[in-house]
């Protein structure tokens, strides 16, 4: 008898606890509930549909994708962005990893520099963009005087289509204080005694940072590769502020920094297209999805933690 009084006192506490904890997390849950999973399933269905946001939902099946593989557009959205992964992102990843293997050295000033390079990442998107609309004017700009000063040729980086996209990719370096930051970190993390161990073995700089650095840092580049990645193919703010700028439709001259979010943009609140809109978003949720499983596939092959043989 006292047994079971004391098995029924023991569940009474872990109901009472476990409704305290529920409590405490009813706001995450109620949050993630209403504001994400919630979403998350009526985009899905509203993939299906023709919905404009006054008119009730139409089912049409899978008309919208089917609608994507005909449309010029979405395929020139999707190129930009891949061009801006590509060309933009990973140039951008070895930037910010040799700034870092600067900023590891022992000099004088350091926290000056390091305070430098990463301020540029507390400027808002937008005005960041703006800054550099004022930068890469064509005809007062300090950059093209900059190239004019040296006898180098000065583009017309926001009305060119060939220039628009080497624009961006120049303002991301600008803005990779945050990568260069956590760099910069793992650096720190690497045991001097492995450098010592290869200096007395006869290794030089280079061989220390093949064998060395790049394996003890694999861990900080994973992680930048699948955040970077993510956000290439998200990337909306800078494009959007840059063809505006331009006086042209959204996409900027021919459609050359039309991408993906913003195309995905368009369509959703510009032509009502919300079905299609919805689509179009399952659609780069796959396409991210499948790169993200690549490369944590691949990870076995280059990634290395600490305490690993």
């Amino acid at each position: 008898m006292d047994r079971l009084k004391l098995h029924s006192g023991i569940k009474s506490r872990e109901r009472k606890r476990l409704f305290i904890g529920l409590m405490f997390l009813s706001p995450w849950i109620f949050g993630f509930l209403v504001f994400q999973l919630y979403p998350i399933i009526m985009s899905l269905y509203y993939s299906f549909t023709e919905y404009n946001m006054f008119n009730p939902p139409q089912w049409i099946g899978l008309d919208n994708y089917n609608e994507m593989f005909r449309d010029d557009k979405m395929f020139s959205s999707l190129y930009n962005t891949v061009f801006m992964a590509l060309f933009g992102f990973f140039p951008q990843l070895v930037y910010a990893l040799v700034i870092a293997l600067l900023l590891n050295q022992s000099v004088k000033g350091l926290s000056l520099y390091r305070t430098v390079y990463f301020l540029p990442t507390l400027v808002p998107a937008v005005a960041g963009s703006l800054l550099w609309i004022w930068l890469l004017n064509a005809q007062y700009g300090l950059v093209n005087q900059m190239l004019g000063a040296i006898g180098l040729p000065e583009p017309n980086w926001l009305m060119d289509e060939n220039w628009t996209k080497p624009s961006l990719i120049l303002m991301g370096f600008w803005g990779t204080g945050t990568i260069t930051i956590m760099y910069l970190a793992a650096l720190q993390e690497v045991p001097k005694m492995y450098y010592e161990a290869a200096s007395i073995d006869g290794a030089n700089k280079w061989h220390k940072f093949w064998h060395i650095t790049l394996p003890a840092i694999s861990p900080m580049t994973f992680f930048q590769l699948i955040m970077g990645l993510i956000g290439s193919f998200q990337y909306f703010s800078q494009g959007y502020v840059f063809a505006d700028s331009s006086s042209q439709a959204i996409g900027g001259p021919g459609n050359s920094i039309l991408f993906y979010a913003i195309y995905l943009f368009q369509n959703a609140f510009m032509y009502l297209k919300m079905g299609y809109a919805s689509a179009m978003a399952w659609i780069l949720f796959i396409i991210v999805l499948l790169l993200t499983l690549l490369i944590f596939k691949s990870s076995s092959k280059w990634v290395f933690y600490g305490g690993e043989k």
